[in-house]
């Protein structure tokens, strides 16, 4: 046996290269043309290895079978043994690959001529692997591209050897029997045959079985036996899905089910969530008003936060039940996405698939004490949060805040602009007035804990006390007292008071003051007065007796003594 020689590796062709060019470089180094690919060759068996037969062809190499399909089909096989083979190729140590298939097709050029005319699809056996492409057996010897292969690589190439393959004649010259063919165009053909049947057969809100073939940041490509629909990341669960690779991966078996099919552009887009529960039916039962809920921050809008609660449900938290004591502006200024909070359902709405969420109701309602914590004539402390036109407000306690008035700022001085005085962040004192629990507000005064003159007339007097004031004003029962300088006080003229000081002449004998007069003669007293005392007005100065002392009011309330 002689020793085989390695083939000389062969350079590549250029891109000018025909590919009669090639087919000639072929048939230039093949001796016996004619004697390959299609055509069977007697060969004789001359060496039997372990696992090869060595068989002569006839060229200066010998050719090479494997010897397991004789011991699997039971033949003995023996040196000096004929056998009918064909060239498959050169393996790496340069022997001939043969093939005992045995091809039988007819050379008839003029069925070959018609396939090219017709462009009709033809059967061929891949003989060899050549420069530049394949060897195809079609009756005559024709040669295929590798780019019109349909495989990628030339380990893929080389397992077509041997092969039965359906492709199309893109060339054919009878003179010089010159034959290219195309398999990739069939393939692409076939393709494009099955996708146009496959649309045919789906339907929307089919549920089908799928492969995913690839994945992209807004979703995922699903192979439905020959065509591809797109799974959107916004249809793969119920729950935020950042990035399909987060629950998908190349290759996975899927079942999804058919939303849309566009037959013009042949696209179809299919669901993953669609085949599981919606969260938002077991809704009503499950959330209900007041309730406190935990979830996680999703992300920020400009009106508020939406948080997930479980997957496939969000509530919102408006930014104006973010906080108790100040105004939020931006949401991400109270919350972050990621962050865990609690909240209070305050509304479910299922028609609108909307739940609203407080969370400042969470931390407690501050005002629900208010009434036992800061009741009237309380002195309280805290920093001025805002200044406005009209007064400042100051928070008291979280979530509870306090308004002077500009007129309730100072007892000393009237002030025209709050800003003159106060300033935010500055720490004052002041006192409670009055509380509005259903308006939510609290009126303060800081004056009324500078002492007055009527602070230290109120203090120096007691009920009952006589004193001398100058009526400034009298309406109908009510007059207005000067007691001293920015002291006034109210003086409440009863009808019996009109009465003693102006007596109405009346037929009837008053017996009471006939009775004073004769009583005081009798006793040898001087009688009674008879001078007819002045009616109240404007300008008197008088004698009145206290009856009333407010100093938390800041109020006196007088009589005519």
């Amino acid at each position: 046996m002689s020793n085989p020689n390695k083939p000389e590796s062969q350079p590549t062709p250029e891109n000018n290269e025909s590919f009669e060019d090639i087919l000639a470089q072929y048939e230039q180094t093949h001796s016996h043309k004619g004697q390959s690919g299609s055509r069977q060759i007697e060969a004789t068996v001359v060496a039997i290895s372990a696992d090869s037969v060595f068989l002569d062809i006839g060229y200066k190499t010998e050719g090479i079978l494997p010897l397991a399909p004789f011991q699997n089909a039971g033949e003995t096989v023996k040196v000096g043994d004929k056998i009918s083979v064909s060239i498959k190729g050169r393996d790496p140590q340069g022997y001939y690959q043969l093939s005992r298939l045995k091809v039988e097709l007819p050379k008839d050029w003029s069925a070959l001529e018609n396939a090219f005319k017709e462009k009709t699809p033809i059967l061929g056996t891949v003989t060899a692997v050549i420069k530049g492409g394949l060897s195809v057996d079609v009756g005559v010897r024709a040669f295929m591209p590798s780019s019109r292969s349909g495989e990628r690589d030339a380990a893929a190439m080389e397992n077509l050897v041997g092969q039965q393959i359906r492709c199309r004649v893109i060339k054919l010259d009878v003179t010089e029997e010159d034959v290219v063919v195309d398999r990739r165009i069939v393939i692409e053909d076939e393709q494009r045959a099955n996708k146009d049947r496959r649309y045919a057969e789906i339907e929307e809100g089919a549920i089908l079985s799928g492969t995913v073939r690839s994945l992209a940041d807004y979703g995922a490509f699903i192979d439905l036996g020959g065509v591809d629909a797109l799974l959107h990341v916004s249809d793969l669960s119920w729950s935020q899905v950042n990035k399909p690779a987060d629950i998908l991966s190349p290759g996975q078996q899927v079942e999804v089910k058919v939303l849309k099919i566009d037959p013009e552009k042949h696209r179809i887009s299919v669901g993953l969530k669609q085949l599981q529960p919606h969260p938002w039916d077991a809704v009503p039962d499950k959330y209900k008003v007041g309730e406190k809920v935990q979830g996680t921050v999703t992300r920020i809008a400009d009106f508020g936060a939406f948080v997930e609660l479980e997957p496939g449900i969000e509530g919102l938290i408006h930014l104006s039940e973010m906080s108790w004591s100040k105004k939020v502006k931006k949401a991400d200024d109270a919350i972050k996405p990621g962050e865990t909070v609690e909240a209070v359902i305050l509304g479910v709405n299922p028609g609108e698939r909307r739940i609203s969420l407080g969370l400042k109701q969470a931390l407690g309602d501050p005002w629900a004490q208010a009434a036992q914590k800061f009741p009237a004539g309380t002195i309280v402390e805290g920093p001025v949060t805002n200044i406005t036109k009209f007064g400042a407000f100051v928070q008291l306690a979280e979530g509870i805040e306090g308004m002077v008035h500009v007129s309730e700022i100072s007892a000393e001085k009237r002030i025209e602009h709050p800003q003159d005085v106060l300033k935010p962040g500055q720490i004052v004192k002041a006192q409670v007035l009055a509380l509005d629990l259903e308006k939510r507000q609290l009126r303060l005064s800081m004056k009324q804990l500078i002492p007055t003159g009527l602070d230290e007339y109120i203090a120096e007097h007691k009920i009952g006390d006589v004193v001398t004031g100058r009526l400034i004003e009298e309406s109908g029962e009510q007059a207005r007292v000067e007691l001293g300088q920015g002291i006034l006080a109210t003086c409440r003229i009863s009808l019996a008071a009109a009465a003693k000081d102006e007596p109405k002449t009346s037929a009837k004998v008053d017996m009471s003051s006939l009775s004073a007069m004769l009583s005081a003669k009798w006793k040898g007293g001087p009688a009674p007065s008879t001078a007819k005392p002045e009616s109240p007005r404007a300008g008197q100065i008088r004698s009145f007796r206290i009856v009333k002392l407010d100093a938390t009011a800041k109020t006196i309330g007088l009589e005519l003594a």
